[in-house]
């Protein structure tokens, strides 16, 4: 039976109909959320490293917001910033984040990114996460009363590089000869190799500094690290070279049979032989307890700048098999964690 002619009720035209209504009702409700996540708390995240430094970078921080009530999402929404290493696109960076009347700025990944952030602007709050001394860098005034819109946390790797040569002669006690791998783009370089030629000395090591500002100048410096016979390579706490390029370097440090250490975890964790150095995760976490605080409603000056109290021994024993070294059974014993 054919059913009567009815253009208004035709079935085709009451689904289009219900589709229009259903698309208008997600059109409306996508753009109340919408509104609502701009109501949120923007933070910016500026960062030299790369995106997939995520995982053990970011999710601390959100871990030390929760701590203080504040889930992503619900409370605050974040922007993402990374440099992937390329130093000199912070400042337009930061400049964006600005631009957007950000709530806060994370910046991390080295001191650069804090340079960057405070030339941006000087009422926005700052929250660093530093490996460097922030009151040396010119950051805070002191540590205890930082004063202004600038506070974090930091766990001084700038200062671990005599500690890594330390970590070279006892896990490799007939070396006699560090390569130092620093990036010259680095404000913290001439630090870095001043505090290395001091411990070279006492140890009774000759000292080969080579440079990197690139991945495509990665080779030529290890290859001259091995040229100039180093018994290993200690390469500096540069954002660049510990996360972004860390693969690279560790890639190419095996290619030329040379054990390289660092102050990062990044580094044991993409091949290095081993890393000395403290819990990045304790200290994004701190920064992330001060986002919260600040968003509760604590000045950044009124804040001391928090110092890292854990540190941590990594031995990598796959690389160390790959080089043919036997690690002693008192290195194993004093690691924290061993990979292999």
């Amino acid at each position: 039976m054919k059913h009567p002619v009815n253009t208004a009720g035709r079935p085709e035209q009451i689904r289009r109909r219900d589709f229009i209504a259903v698309a208008a009702i997600a059109a409306a409700g996508g753009a109340a959320v919408a509104r609502a996540q701009q109501q949120l708390p923007v933070f910016g995240w500026l960062n030299s490293l790369s995106p997939w430094t995520k995982a053990s970078n970011v999710a601390p921080f959100l871990d030390g917001l929760r701590e203080q009530g504040f889930e992503d999402g619900r409370d605050f929404v974040m922007d993402y910033r990374w440099a992937e290493g390329h130093y000199d696109l912070l400042p337009d960076l930061a400049a964006e984040l600005v631009r957007r009347h950000v709530t806060l700025i994370i910046a991390g990944g080295g001191d650069m990114p804090v340079h960057a952030a405070m030339a941006a602007t000087s009422t926005i709050p700052i929250v660093f996460s530093i490996g460097s001394d922030p009151v040396a860098a010119g950051f805070v005034p002191n540590l205890n009363h930082p004063g202004g819109n600038v506070t974090g946390a930091t766990f001084f790797a700038d200062q671990l590089t005599a500690k890594d040569i330390e970590l070279a002669h006892d896990l490799l006690p007939a070396a006699r000869a560090i390569a130092l791998l620093v990036n010259s783009d680095n404000t913290d370089t001439p630090t870095i190799i001043a505090d290395a030629e001091r411990a070279t000395k006492a140890l009774g090591f000759s000292l080969e500094v080579v440079r990197a500002r690139s991945e495509p100048e990665l080779e030529a410096a290890i290859a001259a690290a091995a040229e100039r016979h180093a018994d290993a390579l200690v390469v500096s706490g540069d954002p660049f070279l510990n996360a972004v390029a860390a693969s690279r370097v560790t890639e190419l440090a095996l290619r030329h049979r040379l054990p390289a250490l660092s102050s990062v975890r990044f580094f044991a964790d993409a091949g290095g032989l081993a890393s000395y150095g403290a819990s990045s995760n304790e200290n994004n976490r701190n920064a992330g307890n001060y986002a919260g605080r600040i968003l509760k409603g604590a000045k950044p000056g009124d804040l001391p700048v928090v110092q890292a109290t854990r540190f941590e021994l990594v031995i990598n024993l796959q690389t160390a098999r790959a080089l043919g070294l036997t690690v002693s059974h008192e290195m194993l014993l004093r690691a924290n964690d061993v990979i292999g």
